[in-house]
């Protein structure tokens, strides 16, 4: 029996489709196992991706267009349209039964496939170039993968049931391109009729005229080069090299936009005297002179369970200092830090994942900025490595996420916090760097393993207010307060009202840490005098930051459902720790809503450009 093949062009395409998809989707599996709801994707640790996963999956991406564009031209210009032909006839086929259904249901399932694939690509484009960019197009990305994936595995399936191994061995097995079916010919077809018809007339009928019995046949048409060749095979690279020059060419103007359409954020020159104050107040005339530039960030956590939020960026100099202005949406004042509660049996810290270092509840929010001279045209994959446990020889994640670090320069964090810090005037001044060293709680996973994220050398004016006690048996370990109010009343009334409901925010005036005079060291004397129930903030705030970690000052505001943070920075610190402000760095900025890790993203990285 003749082994069944498939032309070259179809071949190639084929695999280059295939290899793309395969890159494109474990690179997605990997990238969408950092939502909380999406945990379940860590079971497959072993066979995805850890390092560059998101420029992988837009490398894959790129492939995936070209292809798209490619593959069209390619079948016009071979005439194998109607392989994928979706007309009357095979809609009919359908309704039928045996091998015609069949043949009818494998086309349907290409157009499904292509359907699917146009939504995948086009949600794909607009979330990178932060275009709509939202949960619900997250959403459309994410289900059209699957029908992708489910496609590749009923493509099979379709194809094993038309014809066995021998037609799914086709896709190995290539031949030339065979000539195309000759356009139809009107004037050959109707001398071809006439002497079909003259022949048909009956011999002992009357003879018609000889003028009316002549066939008036058409002058002979040359042979050409043309036609000689339509009667061999077609050269196969022909048509390939078509379609593959057209997709290049379209895949370099998407590369083109890419590099023209930089998102960039312009530092204004200002006087001196003309600097910003910072108190969280909006209305400095610097800030109502400076344009916005505005980005849309998601997947992170709460956020009114859309995990996503509008975050908008001023920024001027001063020739000395930078100063930036961020705004984001946030339905709620989140200052709950891990409140303590006294219950019968002692003391208890709220929380729900601090155990593992991924607390979602009673957390502060927060802001960050990362800051990083590498030129990368993605968020951060340089920085954070995906997976469990990214480093072989340092102790897995407790959250099932991956790590932050790098393996070259530092990058420079700074990280606001609603309550730890930040209403004292601090912004913490961080860094991404090479994998620490795990501390001995660390490597017995009693405490998170951080991988490069540090603090700048220095000292921070905040503290937890609790040292762990042993476990109750059901998860939530008793504490030890560090420090109980002087005052109770005192401490209650700078709470003001007391919801412990982590999706009600707080009011304007209330501060839920307290300063060491506020508090004295705990001592049981004084715990007996606390009545049950009792709540206490989870945070000390003593004297002020100093060293490297105090190079980032702040004030911030929450009002209408939209925090305004004010920060300011000297351009360049010299610290080997930080980044200088200066044309050329990147910046990423994201959102946190009482979450501990989860913090919204952008793809796209903003460049500084400072005048």
């Amino acid at each position: 029996m003749r082994k069944r093949r498939t032309d070259y062009g179809t071949i190639i395409l084929h695999w280059v489709m295939v290899s793309a998809l395969g890159v494109a989707i474990f690179s997605g599996l990997r990238i969408a196992s950092e939502a909380p709801e999406r945990s379940w994707i860590n079971l497959f640790d072993s066979i995805l991706p850890r390092d560059h996963v998101w420029t992988a999956h837009m490398q894959a991406a790129l492939v995936l267009v070209a292809v798209m564009i490619g593959y069209p031209i390619y079948l016009r210009r071979t005439g194998l349209g109607r392989r994928v032909r979706l007309d009357k006839i095979r809609l009919r086929g359908l309704l039928r039964r045996g091998s015609t259904r069949d043949g009818a249901v494998n086309i349907l399932l290409y157009w499904v496939f292509f359907l699917a694939m146009l939504i995948l690509i086009g949600s794909g484009g607009l979330l990178y170039f932060g275009i709509f960019a939202n949960q619900d197009l997250i959403t459309a990305h994410w289900y059209a993968m699957w029908v992708v994936a489910s496609f590749a595995v009923l493509h099979v399936l379709t194809h094993l049931k038309l014809g066995g191994a021998a037609q799914l061995l086709r896709i190995i097995r290539p031949m030339n391109l065979p000539a195309p079916t000759p356009a139809l010919d009107l004037v050959e077809l109707m001398t071809q009729l006439a002497e079909q018809r003259a022949q048909l007339q009956p011999e002992d009928g009357p003879r018609p005229a000889a003028r009316d019995t002549a066939v008036r046949r058409p002058p002979p048409r040359p042979a050409s080069k043309v036609g000689a060749q339509s009667r061999r095979a077609t050269l196969q690279a022909n048509p390939l090299m078509v379609a593959a020059a057209v997709a290049i060419t379209g895949v370099s103007f998407v590369v083109v936009a890419d590099r023209m359409s930089v998102d960039t954020l312009r530092i204004h020159r200002i006087d001196k005297a003309e600097a910003p104050i910072l108190d969280g107040d909006t209305s400095d005339r610097a800030w109502r002179e400076t344009r916005p530039f505005s980005v849309m960030t998601n997947q992170g956590g709460n956020f009114d369970g859309k995990g996503e939020t509008r975050i908008d960026i001023r920024a001027v100099h001063d020739g000395s200092w930078a100063y930036f202005l961020f705004t984001w949406q946030d339905p709620t004042r989140s200052l709950k830090q891990l409140p303590l509660v006294k219950k019968i049996d002692g003391w208890h810290l709220l929380h729900r994942g601090y155990e593992v270092g991924d607390e979602q509840d009673y957390n502060e929010d927060k802001f960050s900025v990362l800051l990083t001279t590498s030129e990368v045209i993605l968020a951060g994959d340089h920085t954070f490595h995906s997976s469990p446990h990214p480093i072989a020889d340092r102790p897995s994640t407790m959250t099932g996420r991956g790590l932050h670090y790098t393996t070259g320069r530092y990058s420079d964090v700074w990280l606001w916090k609603a309550t730890d810090g930040g209403p004292s005037g601090w912004m913490d001044d961080d860094h991404f760097g090479p994998p620490q060293d795990p501390t001995p709680d660390q490597a017995s996973h009693l405490t998170p393993y951080r991988g490069g994220f540090a603090p700048d050398p220095g000292a921070a004016n905040y503290s937890e207010n609790f040292i762990t006690g042993p476990d109750t048996g059901d998860g939530n370990a008793t504490i030890i307060p560090r420090r109980l109010p002087v005052d109770l009343a005192a401490t209650l009334a700078a709470m003001e009202t007391i919801d412990l409901d982590p999706n009600h925010g707080e009011s304007d005036g209330a501060r839920w840490f307290m300063t060491e005079p506020e508090s004295i060291a705990y001592s049981p004397e004084q715990d007996r005098r606390i009545p049950l129930g009792t709540v206490i903030p989870g945070v000390i705030i003593s004297g002020g930051f100093s060293g490297d970690r105090a190079d980032v000052r702040c004030a911030a505001r929450w009002a209408s459902g939209h925090w305004a943070l004010e920060v300011a920075r000297r351009l360049d610190t010299q610290s080997p720790y930080d980044v200088a402000l200066k044309s050329g760095v990147f910046m990423r900025v994201a959102a946190f809503d009482h979450s501990q890790i989860r913090h919204t993203r952008h793809v796209r990285p903003i460049r500084l450009e400072v005048e």
